[in-house]
Parts: C-alpha cells; sequence; structure tokens
C-alpha cells in the first residue's frame, strides 16, 4: 500500500471539495438561506487542514519509519520506530521524488532510508559506505575506502538473534569509517564474501551495521540518488516485541 499516493490523493480531493464549496456553492446556500453543509462537503472542509498539514510535514520535512529487521543492529533495534529528516538532502516533488531543489548530499557514515532499487517501493534503512567514486574493498570483513583501511577495534563477545529468537555468537567492534566512529557486529562463522568495486556518479554504496546479517548493495547494488528518502536523525519511540513493553532508554537517542 502507497501510503503516501494515499495522503496525496485524499488532501487532492478535500481540498478541491473544499474550494468548489467556498467558491460557487457557499454563495447559493446563503442566497437560499440554506445553512446546512452536505455531509461530503462537511468532512472534506474539516479534514482537508489536517490532511494538508500531515502531508507537507510528512513530504517535505520529517517522516517516521519503523524499523522491522535487525540489519542495523548493534545501534538500530527492531521495534525502534525512527524519524527521517527527509529536507536535508533536497526537496522532492511528493510522490514523484523529483528532487526540485538539491541542498546536500549523503556523506560517507549517514544513516539514510531510501527506496530499494530492486522494486522503487520498498523502504529500506542501511549506512553509507561508499559515495560516488569511491574504490571500495570488502577483505576478510574489514573495509578499505580509496586505499585506506576502515579500522576495527574489538569490544566484547556479544550474541545476536531473529524475529524468532534463534541466538548466535557476534563480536561487537568498533569501526572508523574514515573519521565516523560507529558500533558494528561481525561473526566469524560466516564467509567474508570479499569483493571490489568503484561507485559510479549519482549512486551510494550501502551496507548495515550487522555485516553478517544484511540484505544490502552487496547482494542488489548500488542506491541511485533519486532513491534516497532522507537522513536517519533519531529514535523517537521504541517497542519490545519480546517482552511486550517499551524500552524507555531508547526514546530520544540520536543516530550516528
Amino acid at each position: 500500500m502507497n501510503f503516501e499516493l494515499i495522503l496525496a490523493s485524499a488532501t487532492l480531493v478535500t481540498g478541491l471539495i473544499s474550494l468548489v464549496d467556498i467558491l460557487i456553492f457557499a454563495s447559493r446556500r446563503k442566497k437560499k438561506g440554506v445553512a446546512q453543509l452536505s455531509s461530503i462537503v462537511e468532512y472534506s472542509r474539516s479534514f482537508f487542514p489536517i490532511l494538508l498539514l500531515v502531508f507537507v510535514v510528512r513530504s517535505f520535512l520529517v517522516e517516521p519509519f519503523r524499523i522491522p529487521s535487525g540489519s542495523e543492529k548493534p545501534d538500530l533495534l527492531i521495534g525502534d520506530f525512527i524519524i527521517a529528516n527527509k529536507f536535508i538532502y533536497g526537496i522532492r516533488l511528493p510522490v514523484f521524488h523529483y528532487k526540485m531543489v538539491s541542498l546536500s548530499e549523503p556523506k560517507r557514515g549517514d544513516v539514510v532510508v531510501f527506496l530499494w532499487p530492486r522494486d522503487n517501493a520498498t523502504y529500506f534503512i542501511k549506512r553509507v559506505i561508499g559515495i560516488p567514486g569511491d574504490l571500495i574493498v570488502y577483505k576478510d570483513k574489514v573495509l578499505t575506502i580509496n586505499g585506506r583501511v576502515a579500522t576495527q577495534t574489538p569490544l566484547v563477545e556479544s550474541t545476536d538473534r531473529d524475529a524468532e529468537v534463534t541466538t548466535w555468537p557476534v563480536l561487537l567492534r568498533e569501526e572508523d569509517l574514515l573519521g565516523i566512529k560507529h558500533p558494528i557486529y561481525v561473526r566469524l562463522d560466516q564467509a567474508a564474501g570479499n569483493f571490489s568495486l568503484q561507485v559510479q556518479p549519482g549512486s551510494y554504496f550501502v551496507m548495515g551495521d550487522n555485516r553478517d546479517y544484511s540484505y544490502d548493495s552487496r547482494y542488489w547494488g548500488v542506491v541511485p540518488e533519486k532513491n534516497l528518502i532522507g537522513k536517519a536523525v533519531w529514535i523517537f519511540f521504541s517497542w519490545d516485541g519480546e517482552h511486550h513493553r517499551i524500552r524507555w532508554s531508547r526514546l530520544g537517542k540520536q543516530i550516528h
């Protein structure tokens, strides 16, 4: 279901009904001394301001998203509800996503929300690893970008789990993505999947911080600039589905 299209359509329809009523039918009712509005006009004039506000905020400023998988662990957990800054990379035409005004470009290390290039409809969230022109090498689970190694500092041994509560051991490390430090999960019992590529112009190479539990650019390619939705900035709510409780400590956490 394309909520963005539904919201745009509802805003347009209620706005048109309200406008036609104000310009044409309101004066006719006044001449006839009729004060009663039809149900459709009454509902349209009541809901249009609300729909318009939601549409503007959601289309041009910020948009909420729910984290459905563990691909961005340990920084983002399943059940986190995040806010994406939609204007930071530019102002786009709603629904069609055509960029009307360019404000900035994604930086290496940004956690971004985008439309999956395979269907241009499913929302994904990953970390930008490579920007246009970058030469990316991944060998033995360590990144090298333009000849510089993204060093990893071992922290502790930990465990990860999926939605079915199956667990497996992971190593928690801090990766220095050429100045952007963030935690990652690494599994030593999984093959590295070594590769080398250069990011073409107008595209971005993205990976999940949960390196061996992420379906990302390693498998389906780069993200075109036109597919970008916004930058993930903070967590406004978090629900622990396993224990059926709010994760209060995560509320208001900034995403780095």
